[in-house]
């Protein structure tokens, strides 16, 4: 048997650090219990409040969150990805978006730093910037190959607007995509699944997508619906707008089958495009 389950899970973040660590470990206890091998926790997980608030905490919030996620990895023995959370950038000015997957024995077995920033101005009043505080990633994304389940690819949210990372990610081998992300309210209901969907088809690779969902503070609202796509597009599991997790099987023998029947990354034409 080459498949496996995975699970994205889908929680409400506030500033309250203790809440959200017992949240997370709570879907985390279920989503092992249902036999769920790789779990995959959302952006922001730890701390979604303000942004002065996160980053005055960031040195502490760092640590806490590395410790959780050694710890939850090791308690229930599995792949467990801590979706985003903040570390210091080093300039007391600024932090890092930071995507940690670690194995069952503790371990970080591969990291990410967020590229892309949402600076953006919505129509329904609301204004993100995340480069006020955040500094943008400079590594590109790491291909993590675990052994006897799948070659994963790491993104964060926002990411998921750049098919270029993601060809990146499919060129040297991810046959699993994973995008936790806190995406909000007004583009979600519009956006996310078609991004979700489109990033899984033109690369032939599973996606898993943990989210953040409902209201977190003032008017901060996120869209929910975590889900696991196959690399066909098809969704196979969506945790619609409560807490929870989008659960299914994944298989890396369904990827090559459905890279031989549509063989699109093999018929690129690179040469053409490079010049």
């Amino acid at each position: 048997m080459t498949d496996f389950l995975v699970a994205a899970l889908q929680i409400t973040s506030t500033s309250n650090v203790d809440s959200n660590f017992a949240e997370a470990e709570e879907q985390i206890e279920l989503a092992t219990r249902r036999g769920a091998e790789l779990i995959g926790l959302p952006e922001n997980f730890a701390f979604l409040g303000d942004d002065s608030e996160k980053l005055k905490l960031s040195g502490e919030l760092s640590v806490k969150c590395a410790n959780f996620l050694k710890t939850m990895s090791q308690r229930y023995q599995v792949f467990l990805l801590g979706g985003g959370y903040p570390v210091p950038a080093g300039d007391n000015s600024h932090i890092l978006n930071r995507s940690a997957l670690y194995g069952k024995d503790g371990l970080i077995i591969g990291q990410y730093d967020k590229i892309h920033l949402f600076d953006v101005d919505l129509p329904d009043g609301n204004l993100y910037k995340e480069s006020s505080t955040i500094l943008s990633g400079e590594e590109k994304p790491p291909i993590i190959d675990i052994p006897g389940l799948c070659k994963v690819g790491l993104s964060i949210c926002y990411d998921v607007r750049f098919p270029e990372l993601y060809r990146y990610l499919s060129d040297n081998g991810a046959e699993l995509l994973m995008i936790p992300a806190a995406f909000t309210a007004f583009t979600g209901k519009d956006h996310w699944q078609i991004l979700l969907q489109a990033r899984a088809i033109e690369n032939t690779a599973y996606v898993v997508a943990p989210a953040q969902t409902g209201i977190h503070y003032g008017r901060r609202q996120s869209h929910g619906h975590a889900m696991v796509i196959d690399p066909w597009g098809t969704v196979l599991s969506d945790a619609g707008k409560t807490q929870g997790a989008a659960i299914a099987p994944a298989d890396k023998a369904r990827v090559k089958k459905i890279r031989e029947q549509m063989p699109s990354l093999k018929h690129r034409k690179k040469n053409i495009f490079a010049k």
